[in-house]
């Protein structure tokens, strides 16, 4: 049996709610993947991903027993989602990959924590840990974590093979948890593997491109993409990169949005169909080309620019217009002084004053909010209900 790398005592997850529940009923699972790299590198996990030696047959039993709800998410391969205490968990048996054609896998399952580790992407997010603390890492990942090198399990041409994603993702972890230079032979074989990147659908490719511009500074991974030929692969119309990195320099707002359009200064319907982007992320993309609000303008005009549209929006507006010219300089620190305003009445304050549910609830808000706005979003609370009672009497 293998010993673990270390042990921090029982990781402050256990106590979230209903991950004991879990615990209890698979005595045998362990926190793996992101949740334990983040655990280690002291953030907040998004999800929590588990990993158990008992077969999903198993599983789907034990948690019937334990009374706990999961929804099948992915049985095939041995996942499914347990749903305790209001909070979703995924559990996922061992496994081994028998076949992969790039995209997808075949897999058998196991009950070796360390084989089901050597078929994950980079050894960061190759551990695994107990309900007691125990860290096991059969690949370095928590020397590697602790450097800021991000290296492939094992040989990194066999695993992009396995998943073309992982070019991308590869490029996603560097510029998150990357503070060594990028390791010189997982650039060699992503290299020799970028014609693989177009069997991705366009999905997944765009919902890495969007965590790689979320990352506190993206400047070297995209430029790392760019001379590994993954940019052109992906993205041939980011074509900004001056501007990119002169946008990430500035103290603008790290939204990947707002860096995607000072990439791909020409970003527009097409594009936004192409990489097919949510509806609200092609609203917002739309938005950017909207007028930029004036730097010189009074504070009761910027008040209610900041009201009524997001700050990244407002700068992207400036920015593409001027360039990280002087006057967007101006613009953003003036803005940085004005956090957004919050209209201060809501439907209840209308019902309250003996107005029925309907349409003129809605209608009575509306009008006391463009009173609102028109005196540069400064009334009160208190104002704001004397002008809902003023416009409710003179109904």
């Amino acid at each position: 049996m293998s010993r673990p790398a270390l042990v921090l005592g029982p990781p402050p997850l256990l106590a979230a709610p209903g991950l004991a529940r879990l615990w209890a009923a698979l005595p045998r699972v362990r926190l793996v993947g992101g949740v334990v790299r983040d655990l280690l590198a002291g953030l907040a996990p998004a999800d929590i991903d588990l990993a158990t030696p008992d077969p999903p047959e198993m599983v789907v039993a034990a948690l019937a027993r334990a009374g706990i709800r999961f929804v099948p998410s992915g049985l095939d391969h041995g996942t499914l989602t347990a749903l305790v205490d209001g909070r979703s968990f995924e559990v996922t048996s061992l496994r081994r990959d028998v076949a992969t054609d790039g995209r997808h896998a075949v897999v058998a399952f196991g009950a070796d924590f360390a084989t089901d580790a050597a078929r994950r992407d980079f050894t960061l997010n190759a551990m695994s840990m107990t309900q007691e603390g125990a860290v096991f890492d059969a690949f370095g990942g928590v020397a590697d974590l602790a450097a800021g090198r991000i290296r492939f399990v094992g040989e990194a041409g066999r695993r992009i093979e396995e998943d073309f994603l992982r070019a991308l993702r590869f490029f996603r972890f560097q510029a998150r948890f990357g503070r060594e230079a990028a390791d010189a032979a997982a650039l060699a074989a992503i290299t020799a593997r970028v014609a693989g990147l177009a069997r991705l659908s366009a999905e997944r490719v765009w919902g890495e491109i969007k965590r790689i511009l979320a990352a506190p500074d993206p400047r070297a991974a995209v430029a790392g993409m760019a001379e590994t030929g993954v940019l052109a692969a992906v993205l041939p119309e980011a074509t900004g990169r001056a501007a990119f990195d002169r946008l990430v320099a500035s103290a603008a707002p790290a939204d990947p949005l707002l860096r995607f359009s000072a990439l791909c200064p020409a970003a527009g319907v097409l594009l936004a169909a192409r990489l097919r982007l949510s509806r609200e992320e092609r609203d917002a993309l739309a938005a950017l080309a909207g007028p930029a609000p004036d730097p010189g303008a009074e504070d009761d005009a910027l008040r209610r620019a900041r009201e009524e549209t997001p700050l990244a929006v407002l700068l992207g507006r400036a920015w593409r217009a001027d360039d990280g010219t002087p006057a967007w300089g101006v613009l953003r620190a003036r803005l940085a002084t004005l956090p957004a305003p919050v209209f201060p009445l809501a439907g209840r304050d209308v019902l309250a004053l003996g107005v029925a549910p309907g349409p003129a609830v809605g209608a009575m808000l509306h009008e006391v909010r463009r009173w609102w706005r028109a005196g540069g979003c400064r009334a009160s609370r208190e104002a704001c209900l004397a002008e809902l009672a003023r416009s409710r009497r003179s109904q």
